[in-house]
């Protein structure tokens, strides 16, 4: 059911200078950005860390899990003792939900069933990076 580790979402007040920290210092490479997330990408992993100044999103650190459709996966994983905390909900590249495990495990989860981000033509900033 769990695909792989689609992203890390970290919470930071400001996306521009995070995202040239983590660029330069631990060099990852940007994928996409928009004007409250950018998303970064490893040199031998299609995983992202996501950068963000969301203040609905209810952590600081949150990992994402890839499912083929969250809105088949949530009922699914209720069904076999999982708690749905948060119903499936519309992002920008398909639907998330969060679900508890019966461990007290919070897990978000994630489909991409409206395709992955695009870059946008114009650049993020000349901070961050090329």
């Amino acid at each position: 059911m769990l695909r792989k580790i689609d992203c890390v979402m970290i919470r930071v007040e400001d996306v521009e200078a995070a995202t040239a920290y983590y660029t330069e210092v631990f060099g990852l490479s940007r994928a996409w950005w928009d004007d409250d997330s950018a998303g970064l990408v490893f040199p031998e992993s299609d995983a992202e860390i996501v950068l963000h100044r969301q203040s609905n999103i209810p952590s600081a650190v949150e990992i994402h899990y890839l499912v083929d459709d969250v809105r088949t996966a949530a009922p699914t994983l209720a069904a076999r003792g999982c708690h749905v905390v948060v119903e499936p909900f519309d992002i920008a590249i398909g639907r998330c939900a969060v679900i508890e495990d019966p461990f007290g495990v919070r897990l978000c989860i994630l489909d991409t069933t409206r395709g992955p981000r695009r870059p946008r033509d114009s650049d993020f900033g000349s901070s961050a990076g090329g």
